[in-house]
């Protein structure tokens, strides 16, 4: 039996493809498995903030029409580019155990954000990132930072920025931890929707692909998941604007936290909820509408314009 895994081209992209590869074909001995790399749009477009590029799903649309299509089989995403929607006929088939899921400050001066000097320059790719730091530190220069993982880290060490941010997540899978100065808490900075967690994106109608990857689906990183995306569809939001949000699970209980932030940090709406499991999802919807009534809605009307709910 062959089976055909989209993936982006990235390093990271491909070490998390692999991974998934490896499971299946340990698992199932008498499986082929086939990695397909696929350019994104987010991949093609290196010269502008990804804030700019707008439009749904910059590094899953192209992934998911081969999938659509019949090129591939599956697709293995990082969970935080998945848009809140997708496509019908599709699915996520699997959610492997999450990694970690915490930010990582990454500086070879500096150990953490409060010991940055005024006028520091801190490199990062994400609006949410951006307003929490300056909430934090307005009297910091928050810059775009594209690039790959090396590209980040080679800027940093030509000393364009004094520190970057990135997911610690993806610093691990590819074994770098050793230039993770110090992991940033939730309570100073949320994570994105789904950050440290796979998505394997399948056919709806594919049975026996669905079969064959069930064993890697992690229940209490879908039950994250789901109440995170749940969050995420409520406030019609995405990966491109300043929403953190995560749902932790702990024992009989998860904690659900979420924000929505203004672009220049002057201002968070933040809450959380303590709810049983199997209320996780309905609660991921919940915090959200508490969220909107305590003025969330107004920042997402103002970042959104007259094209609120396309952005995703």
């Amino acid at each position: 039996m062959k089976v055909r895994i989209g993936t982006r081209g990235s390093m990271l992209a491909l070490a998390q493809s692999e991974w998934v590869k490896n499971q299946i074909e340990s698992r199932y001995p008498h499986v082929q498995v086939e990695l397909l790399k696929i350019k994104t749009k987010g991949d093609r477009i290196l010269d502008s903030p990804l804030s700019r590029i707008g439009g749904k799903g910059l590094f899953v649309k192209e992934i998911e029409d081969a999938l659509l299509n019949g090129r591939i089989d599956m697709a293995v995403h990082s969970m935080k580019d998945m848009p809140a929607i997708l496509p019908e006929g599709l699915i996520i088939g699997a959610v492997p155990e999450r990694e970690d899921i915490r930010d990582a400050f990454v500086s070879d001066m500096y150990d953490g954000i409060h010991e940055l000097p005024e006028g520091a320059l801190i490199g990062t790719s994400s609006l949410r990132r951006r307003a929490q730091i300056l909430h934090m530190r307005p009297d910091i220069q928050v810059v775009p930072l594209r690039g790959n993982v090396d590209t980040r880290l080679r800027k940093l060490r030509e000393g364009e920025f004094h520190a970057i941010v990135l997911a610690s997540a993806g610093l691990r899978r590819l074994g770098r931890e050793e230039v993770i100065k110090g992991y940033i808490p939730e309570g100073e900075i949320l994570p994105a929707i789904g950050q440290g967690a796979l998505a394997i994106e399948t056919r709806e109608d594919d049975r026996q692909i669905m079969d064959l990857i069930e064993f890697l689906d992690h229940t209490p990183t879908r039950i994250e998941v789901e109440s995170e995306r749940e969050f995420l569809r409520a406030l019609e939001g995405g990966c491109q604007v300043p929403i953190g949000g995560v749902c932790r699970y702990q024992g009989s209980e998860v904690k659900i936290m979420g924000m929505v932030a203004e672009l220049d940090g002057s201002k968070i709406i933040r809450d959380e909820i303590v709810c049983t499991p199997d209320r996780a999802r309905e609660s991921g919807k919940e915090l959200a509408e508490r969220l909107l009534l305590s003025g969330a809605g107004e920042i997402l009307e103002r970042i959104y314009g007259s094209e609120r709910g396309m952005i995703q």
